[in-house]
């Protein structure tokens, strides 16, 4: 993998634009920042009307009214504009695959179908044109894995500014990432969940060996990436859709008694009863989307949130995966409120819902102190295709609000310009 972002660091030279400011990481948070004025959205409580926030080194330090302000502190007047928390991309390639006809800038799978060692923050490019999109586009966190075989890798949650993987990790491993096999083929499935449980069977053994050996037992990096998942310390994150899926899925969690996230869900509302006994959370992904059969109304896919929502079960809306896709993350976020989903809950469906679940609740999510100053300035709704991202702050940090889609927006403005249109 580490190969594979050398290559991709050679291609990208060739697929930079040829002029335009490339997008420069921001340096740590110098100086106390106080975003005053505005209507702070902190998700935890009521709105603030003329709020403050104050931002120290790279953490939220207060959040109210009349907040006493250090000396030095840099004062942004946010009056007539909305401070919320940043954005969560819960599932995506980001960061992992750049260019889908140049096989070598994607970097999601590995040979064989069991792989749980692979570890997504280590692939991870910082370089990518698709994470400055991302950033100025609200994405503060993005959570990033592999996509091939049985089990995939380990998931990593992603800051979307920096210069290196390691400076951009948040959190990693989040969970292992599981492809549930199509229960269609029946010959097919049962040879895949055989290698799946084949291969917690050997995770399991190992285990015990390495307790019981020590420092003497042979380390295997496969069952070794596996024992936090065997000791609950991590979930499994369940990719399925299907309801047979969804449903095998399930009882397979409570028979292995593993933690269990379910990633797609297209079908939960069935089960949505036995999710929530379960305590099983379920990241939506996608919202926007057609039917899957024909019997199905035009809008089975955009109601699924409301319905999770009206049944009591976990739910966060997770985008639709592609990398390129991210900066749409808000927009099936409000298509779910479109029909029937409060626009708070959905605002909480793409920000503290998704934390709860990932398990980065004390860092993200929210404007509250002691998290991490990851905010945005907004002059509306982040669900209203007419707002604007003013400005991005992730961990503290005034990120350059340069992208590609930006330049070429100005660029091609400029045209118009000369032409007298």
């Amino acid at each position: 993998m580490r190969i594979q972002n050398i290559m991709i660091a050679l291609l990208s030279v060739f697929f930079l634009p040829l002029s335009g400011k490339a997008h420069t990481p921001a340096p740590p948070q110098q100086q106390p920042i106080a975003l005053v004025g505005g209507t702070v959205h902190t998700l935890s409580g009521e709105a603030i009307t003329g709020g403050t926030v104050l931002l120290i080194d790279g953490k939220i330090e207060a959040v109210g009214l009349n907040i006493e302000l250090p000396a030095g502190t840099q004062v942004i007047d946010t009056r007539g504009k909305h401070v919320y928390p940043t954005l969560i991309l819960g599932r995506t390639t980001l960061g992992l695959t750049e260019i889908g006809a140049v096989p070598v800038t994607s970097d999601l799978n590995e040979v064989g179908n069991i792989n749980p060692n692979i570890r997504a923050e280590a692939a991870f490019h910082p370089e990518s044109s698709h994470i400055p999109v991302a950033a100025v586009n609200g994405i503060g966190v993005a959570v990033t894995g592999p996509t091939g075989g049985i089990i995939s890798g380990l998931t990593a949650a992603m800051l979307t500014d920096g210069w290196t993987w390691e400076q951009m990790t948040l959190k990693a491993p989040l969970g292992l990432s599981i492809n549930w096999p199509n229960m269609a083929d029946a010959s097919a499935r049962d040879q895949a969940l055989k290698e799946l449980n084949d291969a917690f069977d050997s995770a399991r053994r190992y285990m015990l060996a390495r307790k019981a050996a020590g420092s003497n037992q042979a380390i295997d990096i496969r069952w070794e990436a596996m024992m936090p998942v065997l000791e609950s310390k991590l979930p499994v994150m369940v990719n399925a859709s299907e309801l047979r899926q969804i449903q095998a899925a399930m009882a397979w969690a409570e028979k292995q008694n593993v933690k269990m996230i379910l990633v797609g869900g297209r079908d939960a509302a069935y089960v949505a009863d036995q999710l929530k006994a379960k305590n099983i959370p379920v990241m939506i992904t996608p919202v926007i989307g057609a039917p899957s059969r024909q019997w199905e109304g035009y809008d089975f896919s955009y109601s699924l949130p409301l319905k999770l929502h009206e049944a009591g079960v976990k739910f966060s809306i997770a985008g639709e995966g592609s990398a390129a896709g991210a900066t749409r993350l808000s927009k099936h976020a409000a298509s779910a409120v479109a029909f029937g989903l409060p626009a708070e809950e959905a605002l909480k469906a793409i920000t503290i819902y998704a934390a709860e679940i990932l398990g980065i609740d004390d860092q993200v999510g929210t404007i509250e102190a002691g998290k991490d100053a990851s905010i945005m300035i907004t002059n509306g709704n982040p669900l209203e295709l007419s707002t604007q991202i003013e400005q991005v702050f992730i961990q503290g940090r005034k990120i350059d609000m340069t992208d590609k889609h930006r330049e070429l927006y100005e660029k091609y403005l400029e045209k118009h310009r000369q032409a007298g249109e």
